[in-house]
């Protein structure tokens, strides 16, 4: 059955939000840069926060919001998932419950494995759990990226306690198979060690792919794993403030029932009332008509590309709204987007950030108007020689 996909609000409504996106840069600069879609928000959410404001509903997060009962039924629903609500917790983002999982399962000075390129926050939480960074990259198959479990086996066996996954992974879109991500579980429990898996763009997976929640990889993933969702980026409620930490075994469970409830206090009621209108039933038609939407752009962009900036390598990715694009064989330095910026008046996120990996490469978010596209990969275009 088709949907129709969700039309995005009108540019000069978009230019009155306050958020990062719409105030970093001038207004002659389009932002495609950080990770905020375009789209109007979900009604069931508008309607709940604007309840609560007519309320004056602005206090402190009670202990029960209703979001782990309301994300065991859309993970249930969208990703044939079993949670179990008991053993969900809820914080202030995802990279806090990273930070705050990664000091349960590591010593200082422990080195955790991160499969660079990724979410550059990455390189500053695990010094914040502290815990050293180690890079393992993805294998570039040539078709996509994958684990390099290999490399990963290598880094446990030195001695590495965790692994910071990405699962889907960011910038590249990949969706990690069952199989790859069971055998990463089967390394860490040879060696005694951790998985974090962030997977706050899973919301976002496209029809080609299937999404695995890492605890459902496998029996094992079970046990050594902890996830961390969100309904932030899917539902574009960043600002908000709720992110939920998930275990699927008795022991992990009790490592995060034990944390300290200054973690818990950390959520935002706003954050907390809005996901649980996120994750409800109402709102499943309403990200199919974002996906519907993201489908179209993520192709639109192949096409734009291809006629404005010949060299340009980008592969479709599997989720999200986040497009990773080589740049390096046009010549403009290690980190394009600089270029970019100054000649073209496009905001696109630092290659390099994401790590070695990233050098001639940059980061667009596709989660805008088809137009807004458009124009902005006709202007990078125009600086093609």
């Amino acid at each position: 059955m088709s949907v129709t996909p969700l039309e995005t609000l009108p540019i000069d409504q978009l230019r009155q939000r306050s958020s990062t996106k719409w105030r970093k840069y001038p207004e002659h600069v389009l932002p495609l840069f950080v990770a905020e879609t375009d789209y109007p928000l979900a009604p069931a959410i508008t309607a709940r926060l604007a309840r609560a404001v007519e309320l004056g509903d602005t206090g402190y997060t009670p202990p029960d919001p209703g979001i782990a009962d309301a994300y065991v039924g859309f993970a249930r629903r969208r990703f044939g998932w079993e949670v179990d609500a008991a053993r969900i917790r809820t914080t202030c983002d995802v990279m806090m419950g990273v930070v705050e999982l990664l000091r349960c399962v590591i010593d200082p000075g422990d080195r955790v494995v991160i499969t660079t390129p990724v979410y550059p926050p990455f390189f500053d939480v695990i010094p914040e759990a502290g815990g050293v960074v180690e890079q393992v990259p993805l294998v570039d198959t040539g078709a996509g990226w994958e684990l390099d479990l290999l490399g990963i086996e290598a880094a446990l066996a030195g001695g590495a306690r965790a692994v910071l996954l990405c699962n889907p992974h960011n910038p590249t879109g990949t969706v990690h198979t069952r199989e790859k991500l069971a055998a990463l579980a089967d390394l860490a429990a040879g060696f005694g060690a951790a998985v974090v898996s962030d997977e706050i763009h899973a919301p976002l997976v496209h029809a080609n792919a299937v999404f695995t929640p890492f605890l459902a990889a496998s029996e094992t993933a079970a046990k050594v794993g902890y996830a961390v969702v969100s309904a932030s980026k899917a539902f574009n409620l960043a600002g908000l403030k709720c992110a939920l930490m998930v275990t699927a075994d008795p022991a992990t469970a009790d490592i995060v029932r034990a944390m300290p409830d200054e973690i818990e206090w950390r959520t935002g009621l706003f954050g907390a009332l809005a996901s649980v209108a996120a994750f409800a039933p109402d709102s499943d038609a309403w990200l199919d008509a974002q996906l519907a939407a993201l489908d179209r752009n993520r192709r639109l962009l192949a096409e734009l590309l291809d006629e404005h900036v010949p060299g340009a390598r980008y592969r479709i990715p599997d989720a999200g709204f986040l497009a990773w694009v080589d740049l390096g064989a046009l010549g403009w330095g290690d980190n394009p987007a600089v270029k970019i910026r100054r000649d073209a008046d496009v905001a696109l996120h630092f290659g390099p950030h994401f790590g070695p990996e990233g050098k001639g490469h940059v980061r667009i978010n596709f989660g805008c108007a088809p137009e807004v596209l458009r124009e902005a990969v006709a202007r990078i275009g125009a600086l093609v020689e």
